[in-house]
């Protein structure tokens, strides 16, 4: 779609913030047992370290700040979950064993560690700050 060209810069940074507050969230409900999550769950257990990879890469995806290191690394940690909390559940099949999510964040994260962390970002502030 070619009007929507002279806005991708704008597109791809506003789909960096919302991924980032949103895996950010999933975090904060795993840690601190709030957003629709009745407890926290150990800092130590699986979905303890989950939590925190969340919380962290979340934060610097949404901040614009080594977005392309923390969406890999995040990327990552949803390719394990996938196969590691939803295929046992069944199937293969995203739709089926509630992967859908997982797969959408560990693909849009693999999008943006190929990109850099785009106009509206701290690396972009500092980058500018070094130069001048």
């Amino acid at each position: 779609m070619q009007f929507l060209k002279p806005y991708s810069e704008c597109i791809h940074d506003t789909v960096r913030i919302v991924a980032g507050v949103l895996f950010f969230q999933h975090g904060a409900q795993k840690i601190f047992g709030i957003l629709g999550m009745e407890e926290s769950v150990a800092l130590g257990s699986r979905l303890g370290l989950a939590g925190i990879i969340e919380m962290t890469t979340g934060a610097l995806i949404a901040l614009g700040l080594f977005t392309p290191i923390a969406a890999f690394i995040a990327s990552g940690e949803m390719a394990v979950a996938f196969f590691i909390a939803h295929v046992p559940r069944g199937s293969i099949w995203p739709l089926v064993n509630g992967g859908e999510p997982a797969v959408l964040f560990c693909f849009l994260f693999l999008y943006l560690a190929s990109r850099d962390s785009g106009d509206w970002s701290l690396d972009r502030i500092l980058k500018d700050r070094k130069g001048a």
